[in-house]
């Protein structure tokens, strides 16, 4: 009977599968962003647009005559984190293509993690966006942006925001990719992420907006997540919005997980 057990195969945990299964979906996803790197592109490019636009053309003005380096600082983190907005856009148009082309459905034919698909998603775009978010930074660094005072620590805490953020809105894309019929529809639906910024203190403060729009503007993610990170840079007072930024990020993390899920599952049972 010893002889008979030791001959026997180990069969893999379930973790062990998922975990295997995730990997190799999140590497099919880095390649297709490889191979086809025009989305990805153009989504960054968004984002350095406005940097360079608004820093050149309407620095000045913004800066209330402060000058250009001083709405730089200012303007940077808003920016960062709208870069990420705009590359989820991405996933969203991703995941829809993935459902359209039927690829999703050859893969639930297959001896896979169910999970796995999605997860490779989520990782493949935190991934991307920690790193388009760090080419903006790159540029922003080229044209005179600079960190005051900012410890170790408080870098640290920088790109963990970046990345729980990317995380959160990830997974709403990935809903909003789901139940898009087709690739425009999916880019149409997550057009938000990429326009919320706009109505947040990513471009002015909040106190020179008017006042039937300041809670428009301040009851948002965008927010608390910009004066956030905003804070770590520059070394500017924080004071509730670290937590408010951790809330709703971890809000939206898991609406758009079991929301993602459940129409994941429900899609597979039609």
């Amino acid at each position: 009977m010893s002889a008979l057990a030791a001959a026997a195969p180990v069969r893999p945990s379930r973790f062990s599968l998922a975990v295997r299964d995730s990997s190799t979906m999140l590497r099919r996803n880095l390649l297709h962003a490889r191979r086809y790197p025009s989305l990805t592109l153009n989504l960054l490019l968004t984002p350095v647009v406005l940097l360079l636009l608004f820093v050149y053309i309407f620095g000045d003005v913004m800066s209330g005559g402060a000058g250009r380096d001083a709405y730089l600082a200012y303007l940077l983190p808003g920016i960062a984190l709208m870069t990420v907005g705009s590359t989820t856009i991405g996933t969203a148009v991703s995941v829809a293509m993935d459902m359209s082309e039927g690829i999703i459905a050859r893969f639930r034919t297959m001896a896979i993690h169910r999970g796995s698909v999605l997860i490779g998603h989520v990782i493949g775009s935190v991934i991307q966006s920690v790193a388009s978010v760090v080419l903006v930074g790159a540029v922003g660094v080229a044209i005179g942006f600079r960190s005051t005072d900012a410890t170790a620590l408080e870098w640290l805490a920088v790109f963990g925001l970046i990345a729980l953020f990317s995380l959160a809105l990830t997974w709403i894309a990935v809903g909003m990719g789901l139940i898009s019929p087709n690739a425009e529809a999916a880019s149409n639906n997550a057009t938000p992420l990429i326009f919320l910024p706009f109505i947040s203190s990513a471009f002015v403060p909040l106190h020179s907006m008017p006042g039937w729009f300041q809670p428009i503007a301040e009851y948002q993610p965008f927010t608390p997540a910009v004066e956030t990170l905003r804070g770590l840079l520059l070394g500017t007072e924080i004071g509730h919005n670290g937590w408010l930024a951790l809330a709703w990020c971890v809000g939206l993390a898991a609406l758009g997980y079991f929301w993602s899920a459940a129409t994941f599952n429900n899609t597979g049972k039609s």
